[in-house]
Order: C-alpha cells, then sequence, then structure tokens
C-alpha cells in the first residue's frame, strides 16, 4: 500500500468533494470517509479502503444510511461494484476518480 500517495490523493480530493477524511487504521494502513449528496438531496457516508493500493482498486462500502441488501452492483461482501477490476489502471486512476464513479452510482 502506498501511504504517502493516499495522503497526496486525499488532499487532491478535498479540492473536489466538501467531506474527505483520511483515517489511520489499526495496522498502519489508511482509509478515507466521504460525504456525498445526490441530485435528489439524499447524503451518504461512504468508507474507502486500499487493500494493495494503487495495484489494486478500492473497496467502497456505503456505511450510511444502510441500503437495501437486495441493491444491484455489490459485491458479496457489499462493497459497491463501481468499476470492474480489470479496467483499474493505477496510472490514470486516483481517489477522486472513484469518488466521482461513486456519487455516480448513488445517483442512479
Amino acid at each position: 500500500m502506498n501511504i504517502q500517495r493516499i495522503w497526496t490523493e486525499i488532499q487532491h480530493a478535498t479540492s473536489t468533494f466538501a467531506l474527505v477524511e483520511g483515517h489511520p487504521t489499526n495496522t498502519g494502513g489508511v482509509f478515507v470517509k466521504a460525504a456525498l449528496q445526490t441530485s435528489a438531496g439524499n447524503t451518504y457516508i461512504v468508507s474507502v479502503e486500499f487493500p494493495d493500493y494503487p495495484n489494486r482498486m478500492p473497496k467502497v462500502f456505503v456505511t450510511k444510511p444502510a441500503l437495501n441488501s437486495n441493491r444491484p452492483h455489490r459485491y458479496n461482501d457489499d462493497s459497491v461494484c463501481y468499476l470492474h477490476p480489470n479496467m483499474w489502471n493505477p496510472g490514470l486512476h486516483d481517489l477522486t476518480f472513484v469518488l466521482t464513479r461513486i456519487a455516480k452510482w448513488l445517483n442512479k
């Protein structure tokens, strides 16, 4: 996990999204909490985890409000399917890209 890259991307994401916070994990990693508002005025809190980042795409969970279990485009662990894993490109994609895709997913 590239911790320095994640912290840099958190700083960059705050210029696009109003509420983005980085938090250390108990294992020396980082996770992000962000608040996203849909065009309908609904606000969601998401948590972004970075397993083997940037080689693997981040995992995103909607933590509040709870989503219906039958909501489409989610993995078995309830993380959001915002991009096919084979399409993840660490040279092009970053946290701002991820949050933008999640905001689009929430609006649908």
